[in-house]
């Protein structure tokens, strides 16, 4: 019969996990607030555009389709991130109740004992999946600003006087 100090001790791990959830929780959560954002930001300056005629909007055909892929990398984004949260939530809860089942194990008898180590291993599982989902959301991120910042180079191009186009130009393709 494990003593009291060891199932405290045992206790002690899903809290640790507990931890990491509620991290990834808070973390993933400002993520997704800040999608909601962009998709706010986005759509009121398509509105804008859209009142406006193609020719007043400098390369409008191009702000337009950079607000589409944007918008629809977004739309990826948020359910990356919300399934993401789902899946720290739950695994959150396994983890108590993987806390919860090594003090019940221990006061009802060995029988039990696998319990525990079921949730906690559920609990894990959907650690790993939320997290790469994580990466998943990432990789979406730095695609998105990849294109908007391709985008803000070619409207400084539109803008910007030939020579400095020219010398910047020479630059950004050593660099690439």
């Amino acid at each position: 019969m494990p003593t009291e100090l060891g199932v405290l001790t045992s206790m002690i791990t899903p809290a640790v996990l507990i931890s990491a959830c509620a991290g990834l929780i808070l973390s993933t959560s400002v993520r997704l607030g800040r999608v909601v954002d962009r998709v706010r930001a986005l759509s009121e300056g398509f509105e804008q555009m859209a009142q406006r005629k193609a020719e007043d909007v400098v390369l409008f055909e191009d702000r337009m389709e950079m607000t589409f892929i944007q918008l629809d990398r977004l739309t990826t984004r948020a359910r990356h991130l919300q399934r993401a949260m789902t899946t720290f939530y739950i695994s959150l809860g396994l983890f108590v109740a993987t806390s919860v089942a090594i003090g019940m194990a221990t006061a009802i008898g060995a029988r039990y004992t696998m319990v525990p180590v079921i949730f906690g291993m559920a609990g894990v599982g959907l650690l790993f999946i939320g997290t790469s989902l994580l990466g998943l959301e990432a990789t979406l991120a730095l695609r998105s600003i990849h294109a908007e910042m391709d985008f803000l180079w070619k409207l400084g191009k539109h803008h910007a006087p030939a020579a400095l186009r020219d010398r910047l130009a020479a630059h950004r393709t050593w660099f690439r």
